[in-house]
C-alpha cells in the first residue's frame, strides 16, 4: 500500500450516550456494592465489548427471568422491559433494578397514556428488537407494529379516529418521518410527534455523520451487529453513495477497503466504547501518515440520574 497522507474525519458526537453510560454504571456499582453475581436480563446495551467486560467482573447475562435464581439481584437492560416482566420479578421476590434509558421510559409512558385514552398505538419500529418488545408490552392488545411506509397501506385499525403513533428511539430520522407521513396520509386524525421519539443521541450521531459523509471515501462505524442505532449510521452513509461498514473493532477492518480511500470517516454508535474509535485511528496510523480532523456537530451535556438506591447519600447536616 502507498504511504500517502490519509485524512481521518471524526464526526462528533460519537460513542457512548448518557443513557448507555447510566446503564453501564448501574451494573458496575451493583457489582461493587453487592458483589457478583449480578444478573442482567438481556444485554445491558447492544455491544459485545461492554458485555464481555461486565461478564469478566461478575455480571451474568440471561435471556429470561427463569434463568435467575430466586431472591437474586437482577438488572433490566437499557432497552426496557414490558410491565409483565416487572410483575414476574416482583412475584418471585427478585431484587430488580431498572436500567431502562429514561428516553425509552418516556415512550412507554406515552404508550400507556394513549392506550388509557382508548387509542390504538401504532409503533414504528423493527420487529423483535428488545425496545420494541418492551414498548408493545405496555399495551399489547392495543398496539400495532409498523416497520415500513409500504406496510401502512394494509394496516387495519379498530377506529381510524382513535390513533396515536410512537417510534422506537434508535431509528433513522428520515425513516420515521417517511412512515409518519404515510400514516398521516391514510389516517388524517392520527396523533403523533414526527421523529421526536427518536432519542437525541441517535439523531445527533446521524446528523454528525451526514455533515461529513460527502467528504469521505469510506465510513467505518464501530458497533455490534445487533445495535440498531449503529446500523442506521451505516445505512445513512450508504444511502449517500459512500462505502460504509459496521465493525466490532479495529481487527475487523479489511485492508482492501482502504486501498482507494484517501479520506476515512470513523464514528461509533451510542453503545460502543470510545476506546474502540481510538484503536481504529491507531490502526490507520500504522498503515501510513494520517491527518486527524474532528468535526463537532453538537456537544452533548445530557446526564441521567442513577436509581435512588445507587445515588451517593446526602451529607448529614445535623448538629
Amino acid at each position: 500500500m502507498t504511504r500517502r497522507l490519509r485524512r481521518v474525519l471524526l464526526p462528533a458526537p460519537r460513542s457512548f450516550c448518557a443513557g448507555v453510560e447510566r446503564a453501564i454504571e448501574i451494573v458496575e456499582r451493583l457489582l461493587e456494592d453487592h458483589g457478583p453475581p449480578v444478573y442482567v436480563r438481556n444485554q445491558i446495551v447492544h455491544n459485545a465489548h461492554v458485555v464481555a467486560d461486565l461478564e469478566s467482573r461478575g455480571a451474568v447475562f440471561v435471556g429470561e427471568l427463569d434463568e435467575v435464581p430466586d431472591d437474586a439481584l437482577v438488572v433490566f437492560s437499557a432497552h426496557g422491559v414490558a410491565p409483565a416482566v416487572e410483575r414476574e420479578a416482583a412475584a418471585r421476590g427478585l431484587d430488580a433494578v431498572d436500567a431502562t434509558c429514561p428516553l425509552v421510559s418516556k415512550v412507554h409512558a406515552e404508550a400507556k397514556r394513549a392506550a388509557d385514552n382508548g387509542d390504538t398505538v401504532i409503533l414504528i419500529g423493527h420487529e423483535g428488537h428488545e425496545e420494541v418488545v418492551g414498548t408493545i408490552g405496555v399495551a399489547p392488545e392495543r398496539t400495532l407494529l409498523v416497520e415500513s411506509a409500504d406496510a401502512v397501506a394494509t394496516l387495519r385499525v379498530p377506529d381510524p379516529a382513535k390513533l396515536t403513533y410512537l417510534s422506537q428511539t434508535t431509528l433513522a430520522v428520515a425513516e420515521v418521518e417517511t412512515i409518519a407521513e404515510a400514516l398521516k396520509q391514510r389516517f388524517p386524525a392520527i396523533k403523533g410527534q414526527g421523529a421526536d421519539d427518536i432519542c437525541y443521541a441517535t439523531s445527533n450521531r446521524q446528523a454528525a455523520v451526514a455533515a461529513v459523509v460527502e467528504e469521505a471515501d469510506l465510513v467505518l462505524v464501530l458497533g455490534s451487529a445487533n445495535s440498531s442505532n449503529s446500523n442506521r449510521l451505516v445505512e445513512l452513509a450508504r444511502t449517500a453513495g459512500v462505502e460504509a461498514h459496521l465493525i466490532e473493532d479495529a481487527r475487523a477492518i479489511d485492508p482492501r477497503w482502504l486501498e482507494e480511500a484517501s479520506t476515512v470517516a470513523v464514528t461509533a454508535g451510542a453503545s460502543a466504547p470510545p476506546r474502540l474509535v481510538d484503536e481504529v485511528v491507531r490502526s490507520l496510523a500504522e498503515l501510513g501518515p494520517i491527518e486527524i480532523v474532528e468535526r463537532v456537530h453538537t456537544r452533548e451535556t445530557q446526564e441521567f440520574l442513577l436509581p435512588r438506591r445507587l445515588r451517593p447519600a446526602a451529607p448529614n447536616r445535623g448538629g
